[in-house]
């Protein structure tokens, strides 16, 4: 039998319902009849056992991490890469350590890999009781750090992309610090996702030393890959370099001080704010900005929409509209700290 989404399974999806029905507390079970279906598929169509094993613990590992995430989803995070091999009595490990304390001391927590160097010095800054560990098992480098050794919070992966997945779905924002080629991967990741949309824009600071390791990759990227036309000069304003971690901090509280969140529906874009923007304000952000926006669209004050009713703690927010072009995610970012001057 050839299973379908649609409910025209016959007596199979009456065994789900019945299944359903008998396990408590079943949150959203359209969705939950969905995965079933995708897991009874697999069964069908896949006989190699090894891609089954990556389904099957992808799964494990997400739901794992949602679980450990949940309470804490009115929490401000920060994520914080760097490498696993900077010494305690580096410069920029003190650095990282003033950081995510300055930070735990303004009501965020820290999400850190959970390793040694850079992901230590984030934990020890913060606390254990302020700090996740999303930890990946590795042959060598990457044992957890005393600080998150026995912490709940610490998340060990057998996959480098469901670790990505946590480290950026659940921050506010994502501090980089100098390191190897995992931290670059990590880094080029977010600046990926935010160029395209696959994220919500987010602060990015790279957090740099007193040997200019961000400044010379700054000076790569202005001369390699801009000057040969593969990104655009919008793409600046998706990150910050400083070497000041007070200035890092202010960077990812300023891009908050009256952005609160976004939802795309098709082309619209809602954009939800803490307070609401004046006539006058709206006209200097169409003026600005008039790239990010369809061709004869405006930016318009807007209600809740009913689709956004499955988030009930936002509706009181105050919203903006606008018909985003799905290209200039670069210039959304920059259109964000605008806004947030006012």
């Amino acid at each position: 039998m050839e299973l379908s989404f649609t409910r025209s399974n016959g007596e199979i999806d009456k065994l789900i319902d019945t299944l359903m029905e008998r396990v408590d507390a079943i949150h959203h079970p359209a969705m939950i009849r969905e995965m079933i279906i995708s897991a009874l598929k697999s069964g069908q169509e896949c006989n190699y056992l090894a891609d089954l094993k990556l389904l099957n613990n992808t799964m494990k590992e997400m739901r794992y991490t949602t679980n450990v995430f949940a309470p804490y989803r009115g929490k401000r995070k920060v994520t914080i890469f760097g490498s696993a091999r900077t010494e305690h009595h580096e410069p920029i490990y003190q650095t990282c350590v003033r950081f995510s304390r300055k930070l735990a001391d303004k009501g965020f927590m820290i999400i850190t890999g959970g390793g040694p160097g850079i992901m230590q010095a984030g934990n020890e800054g913060a606390g254990s009781e302020h700090s996740f560990a999303v930890n990946i098992r590795l042959p060598f480098e990457q044992q957890p750090n005393p600080f998150m050794l026995q912490n709940p919070r610490l998340i060990n992966y057998k996959y480098f992309f469901n670790r990505k997945v946590a480290f950026v779905k659940e921050s506010n924002a994502l501090a980089v610090f100098p390191g190897g080629f995992g931290t670059l991967d990590e880094a080029m990741e977010v600046f990926t996702l935010i160029q395209t949309g696959k994220t919500s824009p987010k602060p990015l600071v790279l957090i740099d030393d007193n040997d200019g390791y961000w400044d010379r990759w700054f000076d790569f990227v202005k001369e390699c890959i801009l000057g040969k036309g593969f990104i655009s000069a919008e793409d600046f304003s998706i990150f910050t370099i400083t070497r000041d971690e007070d200035e890092a901090i202010r960077v990812i509280e300023d891009f908050y001080r009256n952005y609160h969140s976004l939802r795309f529906f098709e082309a619209r874009l809602i954009i939800r704010l803490t307070k609401e923007l004046t006539p006058e304000q709206i006209d200097e952000l169409e003026n600005e900005f008039p790239e990010i926006r369809l061709p004869g669209t405006r930016i318009v004050p807007c209600a809740p929409l009913p689709e956004e009713a499955d988030e009930p703690d936002l509706l009181k927010l105050p919203r903006i509209s606008l018909q985003f072009d799905h290209q200039h995610y670069g210039l959304l970012v920059a259109f964000i700290r605008k806004l947030n001057l006012f």
